[in-house]
């Protein structure tokens, strides 16, 4: 059964070291094959775009390698309500630095539980 951890392991943004401090032990649980990573992915909704996140683009992008980027699901959960839209939260991640190869894997990403419905 997947489980996906929305937005990196925070409520978005990036400014909460205890964020980087979480989503530092999955990766290493990642790293070390823990078989409970198995079916672990993690959603970069609200992550670029909110707070002091620019300060913090190379560890995000650091960290999102290190996770594996067939574990990262591109989402925008703000596309109603004031939050950013899904074009410009789109334009924000792209700010990213991550490469345009990179950008393209992240965007075709489809969660497993929705790989029936898409088909």
């Amino acid at each position: 059964m997947p489980v996906q951890i929305a937005h990196l392991t925070g409520a978005g943004g990036y400014d909460d070291p205890s964020i980087d401090q979480a989503l530092a032990v999955f990766t290493r649980a990642i790293a070390d094959h823990d078989p409970r990573t198995a079916h672990l992915y993690f959603d970069v909704s609200g992550i670029a775009g909110f707070g002091q996140w620019r300060e913090k683009a190379e560890l995000v992008a650091a960290r999102i390698r290190q996770v594996g980027l067939e574990r990262i699901l591109y989402g925008s959960d703000a596309a109603s309500g004031g939050g950013v839209p899904p074009r410009q939260a789109w334009a924000a991640f792209r700010r990213l630095p991550l490469s345009e190869s990179e950008f393209q894997t992240i965007g075709k990403n489809v969660a497993p539980y929705m790989r029936y419905v898409v088909q």
